[in-house]
């Protein structure tokens, strides 16, 4: 059968995923490096170029690009759409297991961004929770002040934030 000009078959599609699956860690290797190098500094093409990378490797399922491309756009992106669907990213990334996106997400949660994320502090304790089990000091500071002063929907306890303070990492 002949298709008609124009048109991918649905096993070209699939091939054509799994190989944008496949390299999305190389793209998003490519484009950090791109970003932190001083080469071009203050270029806006370097940027949008930059931008673009990092958007296909998180458009593809690389944890740190989600991370990473949703920190920049919801916390260094211009308008609200940007910023929503940059903590939309970072909520990915968070649910891929990103110790940091998972507080940032404890965060947006907590104070709530837009109509888009509402407050709700059982999921901020939640994101919370996974970032500091993980061993993420913000997120283990914030877990002990909710213990100690019964923020987040928590009864205080004492008990319960010397032992998260017992697990904070030394800086």
């Amino acid at each position: 059968m002949i298709a008609a000009p124009g048109l991918i078959d649905s096993r070209t599609e699939s091939m054509m995923r799994f190989f944008s699956k496949l390299i999305a860690p190389l793209v998003f290797f490519i484009a950090y490096g791109l970003f932190r190098s001083s080469v071009k500094q203050g270029s806006l093409k370097k940027h949008n170029f930059v931008m673009k990378l990092f958007r296909f490797a998180a458009d593809n399922g690389d944890k740190r690009a989600l991370s990473v491309y949703g920190h920049l756009l919801h916390f260094r992106g211009e308008g609200v759409e940007n910023r929503i669907q940059g903590g939309i990213y970072l909520q990915q990334a968070a649910e891929k297991g990103d110790l940091k996106a998972q507080y940032q997400m404890g965060r947006i949660f907590e104070e709530g961004f837009e109509h888009y994320f509402k407050a709700d502090p059982v999921k901020a304790l939640a994101f919370y929770q996974q970032a500091a089990e993980q061993g993420h000091h913000l997120a283990i500071k914030r877990l002990c002040d909710a213990y100690a002063d019964g923020e987040l929907g928590l009864q205080a306890d004492p008990r319960k934030a010397d032992q998260w303070l017992a697990r904070m990492p030394q800086l």
